[in-house]
């Protein structure tokens, strides 16, 4: 009569397969305890070959005997190298990570500016502080150019730190809009750089042309 998988036990540790777990389990069955184990010795280093990536290490050796006592559902009674794991730490689930509450204000610069802000706050030297705002600013318009071409007025920029600060970062706006200080230095797209680099061998190729002609 077939026996089908349907109406098995379910196999403990599948990348072992149905075959190890049978032979685990005919390993209960050997009365003499000295004999069990050297059985189940030879049991590990056959579940060594099933998964030959492992890599031989006192790690790895201790896995092997810990999944033995698993497949036989801490049932199997041996002298091993290792003492018989506990099956309540085994079977402990890990606690669920706790997710970040903090709000941010602005999602698009993220965490980091706000903390920079902060700083910011902190600094009592005049001239430091204006160039931390000068930096964020920076920053801010960066960030906006990564996803939209589309150019931002300092103002906005401006806004926004005051809103990121409680109106406690202030700065002369005419100061920035003269010397573009919130400007950041973008760099050169892709298809600009390759007309360049044409260009430039294009040069190179007429003036050696006209080298050899003379």
């Amino acid at each position: 009569m077939i026996e089908y998988n349907t109406i098995r036990e379910d196999v403990t540790l599948k990348e072992y397969g149905r075959n190890v777990q049978d032979l685990v389990a005919h390993l209960n069955t050997i009365e003499d305890k000295e004999e069990r184990s050297k059985k189940a010795a030879t049991m590990v280093e056959l579940m060594k070959q099933i998964n030959p990536a492992m890599q031989n290490t006192p790690e790895v050796e201790q896995k092997l005997w810990d999944d033995l006592h698993i497949i036989s559902n801490f049932t199997i009674d041996i002298d091993g190298p290792f003492p018989t794991p506990n099956r309540e730490i085994l079977e402990k689930k890990p606690e669920k990570m706790g997710y970040s509450n903090n709000d941010i204000t602005f999602r698009h610069f993220g965490k980091n500016i706000e903390l920079l802000v902060d700083k910011a706050i902190t600094l009592e030297d005049a001239e430091e502080q204006e160039a931390a705002i000068i930096h964020i600013g920076k920053l801010m318009k960066t960030f906006i150019y990564s996803y939209n071409r589309d150019s931002i007025e300092d103002d906005v920029v401006y806004k926004n730190i005051r809103k990121l600060s409680n109106n406690k970062l202030d700065i002369d706006m005419e100061k920035v809009k003269a010397g573009n200080l919130f400007e950041p230095i973008r760099k050169e797209r892709r298809n600009d750089r390759d007309n360049n680099d044409r260009n430039r061998n294009h040069r190179n190729k007429r003036n050696s042309n006209h080298k050899r002609r003379r």
